[in-house]
């Protein structure tokens, strides 16, 4: 009897126990849960991709293990629990979240502890919700077998395949014509001549139509059109576009460089390489730089970067990681910017990874050398001046650099001999006191002025001057004893000018200044600073204050001085804060041979030592001096860096010069939003992506272009399945207008799946397997049958494949906006194929209200200079388009543009009616007409021949003779541009 009393009350033990434990899971599922995903999970889960402070609260376990502070949460004791202290802001210290949660929020978290904490997730949470990697572009990339017995080009193989278990056939061969022009506007954007469409129509050869696929890959042309799909993929233009829409004038090498890489077919890996990190990559090629350009191809608001810099900074950095994962990924990380992307597993960790990638670089104007031997000289140069500057013996005391320092000596066979110029009136632009010293120098004082411009005028016993002598001298009167006026002793000076008044000369002549040097420079202020006409820049002497410095001013040509002629020294010293000169002298010098170096006094002393009895030391303060001179001459001579609007790690915009001497460090964002930065992110790619690294293992410290090396490197890498699926889906649609994968830019689950995705493998595996070469790929895709198939309406797949996406027949296309332009000039007779060099601007301009200039489409002369030039190299306005480009679909490149648009309106067809391009043209077709025939229906038969390719029919040649004998020859010229045969491919 007691027993079954015991079981009995252990039945009601378990069924009270289990009603109780249902009762705290539904309060917690349904009253904590909610507050936790509410007001913690954005800092503190694996959703979100951050654990601040160690700490997740997604999962039980989480909270018992707790953060750096210690277990979160004290079942049973809510006064003990750091989580229950966080949320009731008792400590200053430990106030979270940010916003304090209700009272009854407050309340139901703490009833939840003092009840024992009762948690039912005990599964460790995946990275986000949509973490899942099975998904088709994440797949590793394997090849896959081709269908049948190998008899087939591939691509004929698995369309074949797909035709035949859809009960379908694919269409016959198109005829030579169509094929001709097919090929000539997918590989050149042009049409074919009517004498190549003659010659290959009757080529009876096997082989003629592979040999017309290779002459048209071989052809510059190609690099031009297929230039311009990757252009408008990286939304490459030549403003910046926003409300400061500014004009970018070294934006077309860019453009010349992405040309010339795909006439040479470089290897894909390389191409990425190139555009993220050539300076990286290959720092002996100087010439890559222009690749950089990459990095500045988007957008650029110029008032955010001055109005709002961190935002800018921001966004701009966003912009970069869209384009650079769009473009050679396909993937829109770009969305995980606010929080853990929806669709994809992409955490906002991975993306502030990317962004981490180009903390670095900031957009303008880099200069390089175009010229690999250029660079290398000045390397060379740059180095021993840097050896020189550091007085760095084991660098300078080689015997290749003692021989240049020996050769010095011998030509300068003894010191200069400097005579003091006699002042005969000195005055202070700006009300300081010059009075002249015993010495015959000049003492500043009184009056201590902001900027300072001095003049000298003065006489010289001499009859030929050769250089002049600057001496600033300390004095006890002066800050730290000078030799400048500034609180600190130092001096700027700015610009250093001579002019020579000839007796009874009613102006004076400009002596120009062959080089200048000094015994010192400051760091950053050099003495060349001094006669560089740039109003921004001047000489210092910082921090080598309290003693007396002076510069030489060589001419370029020597100075024949007549009795009663005056020379005038102007010092302009116009940094400001008072950087002026505070005492200083004046010599000149005839000697011949000059030489003439401002050794520093040590150096001096050490040329009154014989060679053979120097000490190491010695020599190395004259190799010093000697050969920072020889480096600054050889530098001069080299040709001037030419630019690029790239980014980089220092780039001129209108900033000025923009250098970041290590990259910004990267804070993960909740929400996106600058005001809540949490842990510090490092540069990495994507962590679904395994075995490829999410994160990238860089040396402490390391260079900034390492960074991009390494996103460079991950994209490229032979293992990535998203970059040669995206570069081998974009050649495809570009040949049939819609890509295996609909949407070029989005392999995500909000884009499209590939229509057959066991080809889109294998064409991403042929490409990568030989050496990324695009024009392997063309061949086998131009080579194909179905490529050549014909695009002849089919009954049978109005229904069955509206879209075309099986293949069985080939998709018509409209001419884009520049094929139609160039064509419009071929048929015109005048297209002029001159390659590379600075876009033409197809537009004049007036001042806009701010910086953005009026574009005026309508006064453009349509004859000038350029203006025959293929589309490729016009200026693209980013904000302001052309009228004629815009209503045939060109890209706004304010956005990527991986797909071209398709718009069919009556403004449209008007448009290429009356456009003032299509009637100046016109009437040019018309003229070339007359020239080469004399009688109206040989005209007619001409133009149809340069536009359709044919020969006109009966009917059509008695309507358009009927129409140019009413109307002229120029409406006929007007008919055929506006006709389907004209601006469809077949």
């Amino acid at each position: 009897m007691k027993r079954i009393r015991i079981e009995f009350c252990l039945l009601v033990w378990l069924l009270v126990s289990g009603s109780l434990f249902a009762d705290e899971k539904t309060f917690f599922s349904k009253s904590v849960e909610p507050i936790l995903k509410q007001h913690c999970y954005e800092c503190h889960s694996h959703a979100m991709g951050v654990m601040e402070g160690d700490l997740t609260l997604d999962w039980r376990s989480g909270w018992k293990t707790g953060g750096s502070r210690g277990t979160a949460i004290v079942p049973g004791k809510p006064e003990a629990s750091l989580m229950i202290k966080a949320v009731m802001h008792t400590d200053p210290d430990l106030e979270m979240p940010e916003k304090k949660l209700s009272d009854k929020e407050i309340a139901i978290l703490t009833k939840w502890v003092k009840n024992g904490a009762l948690d039912p997730r005990i599964t460790k949470p995946g990275p986000e919700a949509n973490g899942d990697t099975n998904w088709w572009s994440l797949e590793p990339l394997k090849r896959p077998d081709v269908p049948g017995d190998g008899s087939e080009n591939a691509v004929d193989a698995f369309i074949h395949a797909r035709l035949q278990k859809e009960n379908l056939k694919s269409s016959p061969e198109a005829d030579r014509r169509t094929l001709i022009r097919r090929l000539t506007y997918d590989l050149h954007g042009l049409m074919p001549s009517i004498e190549d469409t003659t010659a290959f129509m009757a080529d009876k050869r096997p082989n003629a139509y592979e040999s017309l696929v290779e002459r048209l890959l071989n052809s510059p042309r190609y690099g031009e059109r297929w230039a311009r799909h990757w252009l408008d993929t990286v939304h490459f233009a030549d403003s910046h576009g926003f409300e400061h829409d500014e004009y970018r004038p070294n934006a077309w090498r860019y453009r010349d460089y992405v040309i010339d890489r795909f006439n040479q077919d470089t290897p894909w890996s390389t191409f990425i390489k190139e555009q993220l990190a050539a300076d990286h990559f290959f720092p002996k090629s100087s010439e890559l730089t222009v690749a950089l350009g990459f990095l500045g191809a988007g957008p650029y608001d110029r008032s955010a970067a001055a109005t709002a810099p961190k935002s800018f900074e921001y966004l701009d950095r966003d912009d970069l990681v869209t384009q650079t994962m769009g473009a050679f990924a396909s993937t829109t990380a770009n969305c995980a910017r606010c929080h853990t992307h929806k669709f994809d597993p992409i955490t906002q960790a991975d993306y502030f990874a990317l962004q981490a990638v180009f903390a670095g670089i900031g957009k303008g104007d880099v200069s390089f050398d175009i010229d690999q031997g250029v660079s290398a000289q000045r390397r060379h140069w740059n180095s021993l001046k840097a050896a020189a500057l550091q007085k760095n013996a084991s660098l300078l005391l080689t015997v290749e650099n003692l021989k240049m320092v020996a050769e010095w000596e011998k030509t300068r066979v003894s010191k200069p001999h400097w005579v003091p110029l006699k002042s005969d009136v000195f005055l202070s632009t700006n009300g300081a006191d010059l009075k002249r010293k015993a010495d015959g120098s000049i003492l500043s004082s009184g009056k201590l002025p902001e900027q300072e411009t001095i003049v000298v005028t003065a006489s010289t016993t001499l009859s030929k001057v050769t250089a002049v002598r600057l001496d600033v001298l300390a004095d006890d009167s002066l800050p730290h004893k000078g030799p400048g006026r500034t609180h600190n002793g130092n001096l700027h000076l700015t610009e250093f000018e001579l002019r020579a008044f000839s007796p009874n000369a009613k102006e004076g002549k400009v002596i120009p200044i062959r080089q200048a040097t000094a015994d010192f420079n400051q760091a950053g202020w050099t003495i060349q600073h001094a006669i560089d006409g740039n109003l921004k820049t001047a000489w210092g002497i910082y921090p080598k204050v309290g003693v007396g410095h002076h510069a030489v001013f060589e001419l370029k040509a020597p100075l024949v001085i007549e009795p009663g002629t005056r020379l005038v020294v102007t010092l302009k010293q116009l940094h400001g804060g008072s950087h002026i000169i505070g005492r200083f002298k004046l010599a000149a010098t005839d000697a011949a041979r000059l030489n003439v170096i401002a050794l520093p006094a040590e150096a001096e002393v050490v040329l009154d030592v014989p060679q053979a009895k120097r000490t190491p030391e010695q020599q190395a303060l004259l190799a010093a001096a000697v050969l920072q001179h020889r480096a600054e001459q050889e530098l001069q001579k080299l040709p001037p860096y030419v630019k690029v609007y790239a980014a980089g790690a220092e780039a001129t915009n209108e900033r000025g010069m923009v250098k970041y001497a290590t990259p910004r460090e990267i804070r993960l964002l909740v929400r996106g939003d600058l005001t809540k930065p949490r842990d510090v992110v490092a540069p990495g790619a994507l962590t679904a992506l395994s075995p490829l690294p999410a994160r990238f293992e860089l040396p402490k410290p390391h260079s900034e272009s390492a960074r991009r090396a390494a996103l460079a490197d991950w994209l490229a890498d032979p293992r990535n399945p998203l970059t040669w699926r995206s570069i081998a889906n974009r050649v495809w649609h570009y040949h049939f207008g819609k890509g295996l994968c609909d949407t070029p830019n989005d392999f995500g689950r909000m884009g499209g799946t590939p229509s057959h995705p066991e080809l889109l493998n294998w064409l991403a595996c042929e490409l990568r397997d030989h050496r990324g070469s695009l024009k392997h790929l063309h061949r086998l895709i131009c080579n194909s049958k179905i490529y050549r198939q014909s695009s002849a309406y089919r009954a049978d797949l109005v229904k069955r494949d509206p879209e075309n996406r099986l293949l069985a027949r080939m998709s018509r296309q409209r001419l884009d906006a520049d094929t139609f332009r160039d064509s419009v000039l071929q048929a015109s007779g005048l297209l002029d194929l001159k390659m590379g060099g600075p876009g033409i601007s197809h537009f004049t301009t007036s001042p806009g209200a701010q910086v953005t200039p009026m574009l005026h489409y309508d006064q453009f002369d349509l004859d000038s200079t350029g203006a025959y030039r293929r589309s490729i190299y016009r200026v693209v306005w980013r904000g302001i388009a052309d009228p004629l480009m815009d209503a045939l679909d060109f890209p706004d490149l304010g956005l990527l543009s991986p797909a071209r648009g398709f718009s069919a309106s009556p403004l449209q067809s008007l448009v290429l009616l009356n456009n003032r391009f299509v009637l100046h043209h016109a009437q040019k077709m018309a003229k070339r007409a007359r020239t080469a025939e004399s009688k109206i229906p040989d005209q007619v038969k001409q133009i149809v021949l340069w536009t359709w390719l044919r020969e006109p029919t009966p009917d059509e040649l008695k309507s358009m003779t009927d129409l140019a004998e009413e109307h002229g020859l120029e409406t006929v010229c007007r008919m055929v541009f506006n006709t389907n045969e004209f601006l469809f491919v077949e």
